[in-house]
């Protein structure tokens, strides 16, 4: 019987959390949707009771951050609200610890300085809302859980900003980002090694808050990630690009409380870096 089991592995992060554990010769059960549909609660129940894992990474969501302010409204609030508390429920009948995923869009982007993981939410689009209903979801099912607020994902095994930003700079002299939005970068890796140092170390259950170190704006991020091609970023304010979600202007989640638990975050230059010279090999 597997120690971990692994919701939506198919995805960004799942796909990358299940290459870091078999790097570490961790055995896992893995599920994607059509494995297991975590908006069926008794399917769920009935899975995790049967595997009794130890630790749940709960992966799986919904991340179509603008369709979920219309057409997929509905499947966003199975999915992240739902489905997440079908998936800590089914944690909790086995005693599993659960480590859940959330996005710094619980924030309103007011806040000029960092934001704490005890900080007031204020989420300001539909995506927020569900993450945030999933999240207290997770802490009503039990405490023993780890909640990791995340920000700006991009990694090899996904749509992300990283390779839709490469992609444009085959076909573009010049490109125009945002430079009005500010955040930090997390590299898919940084986040998995988290989300096991987290469980390995036995680190306080509760929330934290994991992206890669140092703040950029969209603009500085993509200058960084075509600095070696001849396409030139131009910066724009968010008035250029009609989105449906509302996205945070200031969105920087303070990471003291993850460097207290001994784990070493890159800068998102050092996380950038790797990850493209990882690409080229």
């Amino acid at each position: 019987m597997s120690k971990y089991m692994i919701t939506g592995i198919k995805g960004q992060l799942g796909t990358e959390l299940s290459k870091l554990l078999d790097e570490k010769q961790l055995q896992y059960d893995g599920f994607d949707a059509k494995d297991l549909d975590i908006t069926d609660r008794d399917w769920v129940s009935k899975k995790v009771n049967e595997l009794k894992p130890e630790v749940i990474f709960h992966c799986a969501a919904y991340t179509a951050v603008d369709n979920a302010e219309d057409d997929g409204k509905d499947i966003n609030w199975k999915v992240n609200v739902n489905g997440t508390k079908n998936v800590a429920d089914a944690a909790a009948e086995v005693g599993a610890t659960l480590v859940y995923i959330s996005t710094d869009y619980v924030f309103d982007g007011t806040n000029e300085g960092q934001y704490n993981v005890d900080d007031a939410t204020n989420p300001q689009n539909e995506y927020g809302l569900a993450k945030l209903a999933g999240e207290l979801a997770v802490k009503s099912a039990s405490e023993n859980y780890y909640i990791i607020r995340t920000s700006w994902v991009f990694g090899e095994f996904g749509k992300n900003f990283v390779f839709t930003m490469q992609n444009l700079a085959e076909s573009h002299d010049q490109l125009t980002v945002v430079n009005d939005q500010t955040g930090r970068p997390t590299w898919t890796r940084t986040l998995a090694e988290f989300m096991t140092y987290l469980v390995e170390n036995k680190s306080d259950h509760g929330t934290y808050h994991l992206s890669n170190d140092n703040e950029a704006t969209w603009f500085d991020f993509a200058t960084e990630i075509l600095k070696d091609t001849q396409t030139k970023v131009v910066p724009v304010d968010s008035s250029a690009f009609k989105q449906k979600a509302h996205r945070p202007e200031h969105s920087v989640m303070n990471l003291d409380k993850a460097k207290a638990t001994g784990f070493k975050i890159p800068t998102w230059q050092q996380a950038l870096a790797e990850f493209t010279s990882g690409l080229n090999k």
